[in-house]
Parts: C-alpha cells; structure tokens; sequence
C-alpha cells in the first residue's frame, strides 16, 4: 500500500527503505534484495537518490520511493491511499507519471484520489464514494461525463473550479 504521507523510515536511505520488506518479510538475502531495489528505484526515476535518507528528497521523490517499495513485495494488486495529496502541486506530474507507466503495464490498482482526469485516463472502472458507500460507479468516461446522482455532480462541478 502507497500512503499520502509516505511513511518512509527516516534513519534509511531510500535504497534501505525498499529494501526492508524483502529482507525482513520475504527473506531476501540483502544483496540481492539491495540490486532489486536498486532497479525499482532506476524504475522510478530515482538512481541517483539511492543513497538519499527521506529528509534530503522531495515529496514527489519521498512517494516514489514509497511506490518502489510497494512494487519490491511483487504484490497482485497495489493500493494507492490518495498519493498525490501531500504533495505540492509541481510535484504531482511524477508521481502520476509513474502511475501510469504501472496502468500501461496491466498493473492492477485500487487507487483513492482527486485527481479526476488522472482516474479518467488509467481507469477500467471507477467508483463514487459517499459516505463510505458506492454512489455510483462505472467506466470512467461515462461516469464523468453523465453523472447519475446529484452528489457525483456537485462534486465533478467543484472539482473543475
């Protein structure tokens, strides 16, 4: 699971931090669970901030590094807890360009977000929560484009001003 806050270890490096899960719950041995992280991050964009301890990355950095380490646990499905939230508005376009990439690669993900167009786009279907309950839910063009209940409405119309 990909967290709006990250969660990332703050006394390890990035490398270290997609690497304990492997080590401590799948049994790696480090060295190769270092080189595979070492290729979840080149993945990501991130080679040159292998070494880099969370505080010396940015936000978009810091989550990406959090999606590297969701992706070395070979999970069937990643969960992504509104990703972009925390993040300044620059730095979203890399976060969701590596989200994308996943969706392009048949990645199965259940993703909680605001970022509409985003949805619309890398979606086979999406879902409108109200209160913990399905409004309504559909493709996503047809979703966006011919909401069905007035709350899905309101809430496209506030979130295009």
């Amino acid at each position: 699971m990909v967290f709006q806050s990250f969660n990332l270890w703050p006394h390890m490096t990035a490398a270290e931090n997609v690497m304990e899960g492997p080590v401590l719950v799948l049994k790696e041995p480090p060295k190769a669970a270092r080189s595979r992280a070492l290729d979840l991050l080149a993945r990501v964009g991130l080679t040159e901030r292998a070494d880099y301890r969370p505080s010396q990355l940015s936000g978009g950095q810091q989550q990406r590094v959090a999606i590297a380490r969701a992706l070395a646990m070979n999970p069937d499905v990643l969960l992504f807890d509104e990703p972009t939230s925390a993040l300044d508005p620059e730095l979203v376009g890399e976060v969701l360009a590596v989200m994308t990439d996943l969706a392009k690669e048949g990645r199965t993900m259940l993703i909680v977000t605001h970022e509409i167009a985003f949805a619309r786009d890398v979606s086979s279907k999406m879902i409108f929560l109200r209160k913990g309950l399905v409004e309504e839910e559909g493709p996503p063009r047809d979703l966006i484009a011919s909401p069905k209940s007035e709350e899905l409405q309101r809430f496209l119309a506030r979130m295009r001003h």
